[in-house]
């Protein structure tokens, strides 16, 4: 089992910066990843970033690339996801994602991890 540990989030002005972190507690094995997803009102949850832990390989959505950036400390078991150049359509719930067994093509499906944070608020105003 593992226990996912959110924090960062809140409100930020179009075009600013703004970080989310997670802390995984719990047993990994070598195809240990962990990401991100997002939901925004009236919209589906999407994917939006993961990284590898063996590795350290680093997957995003078409609509942060360049703008976002995953990473990850492998001692803390921690991951985060820096945000710049924030849209207000990157207003969302964002969700800290774990699983073990990923393989590469997995990796932007949600169904995939096991393991899902509670959420945490991200909020861009125009």
């Amino acid at each position: 089992q593992l226990q996912l540990a959110e924090s960062g989030g809140g409100v930020v002005q179009t075009g600013g910066s703004m970080s989310v972190s997670c802390a995984a507690s719990g047993r990994t094995d070598n195809s240990f990843a962990m990401g991100w997803f997002r939901q925004a009102p009236g919209k589906e949850r999407e994917f939006v970033a993961a990284i590898r832990w063996s590795g350290g390989s680093t997957h995003y959505a078409d609509s942060v690339k360049g703008r976002f950036t995953i990473s990850r400390d492998k001692a803390k078991k921690t991951v985060t996801l820096q945000m710049s150049g924030l849209k207000p359509e990157d207003t969302a719930v964002y969700f800290c994602v774990a699983g073990n067994r990923l393989i590469l093509s997995s990796l932007r499906t949600g169904a995939a991890y096991d393991y899902w944070g509670q959420g945490t608020q991200v909020t861009v105003s125009s």
